[in-house]
């Protein structure tokens, strides 16, 4: 087991990397999209190049990023549900989930998107648009975001089947077992107790 945290300690250092990294094409994105829109209503200057670039940025921090947001705990979750029952609970719901669900979609849509993003590089496939950019890199993105994604779930699972094993005392990450809410809730929480002698 304790090989097997360290492979998942390092996967969630690729996934931290990425993340940080991904943060930078948000800003890019931004950038571009500013300056594509004054140049379109300052100087009637218009490029479908930026306009693809705009999206291929987008899809980038979307699936490169996924990896990095499960790390974080950032994820959606039905909250309401998942605080009513025990950590051994939601831990095993989440084994279930991870090896019912996430892996093999993971695995079905890298091979499915692999042989697209092949064939875009052999033939040097372009866009359609008129000024508009090469395909290869945008349909890179979907094998590659999805190969972040199964990693980071691997790194899950081995966490999650440490702390169900009792080589961890935690699920998740360190200091990412807890959303915000959950850890301002519980603040509260402890707060209302302690404030409650006082009150009568």
């Amino acid at each position: 087991m304790r090989v097997l945290l360290k492979l998942s300690a390092g996967i969630d250092a690729l996934n931290e990397l990425i993340g940080k990294l991904v943060m930078w094409l948000v800003l890019a994105a931004v950038l571009i999209s500013a300056g594509n829109a004054v140049m379109r209503k300052a100087f009637d200057i218009g490029s479908n190049a930026f306009l693809e670039i705009q999206w291929y940025l987008f899809s980038a921090v979307f699936l490169l990023g996924s990896g990095y947001v499960w790390l974080r705990n950032a994820h959606v979750r039905i909250d309401f549900i998942a605080s009513k029952l025990s950590k051994r609970t939601n831990t095993l719901i989440d084994v279930a989930g991870m090896l019912l669900f996430t892996i093999p979609l993971c695995l079905i849509l890298i091979k499915l998107s692999w042989p697209v993003f092949e064939r875009a590089w052999v033939s040097g496939e372009m866009s359609q648009n008129a000024g508009g950019l090469i395909r290869w890199p945008a349909l890179l993105l979907i094998p590659a975001g999805f190969a972040v994604l199964l990693l980071q779930c691997l790194s899950e699972l081995i966490k999650r089947v440490a702390f169900l094993t009792g080589h961890r005392s935690e699920p998740m990450s360190e200091g990412q077992a807890q959303t915000e809410e959950e850890r301002l809730a519980e603040a509260l929480a402890l707060k209302a107790q302690s404030s409650a002698p006082e009150a009568r």
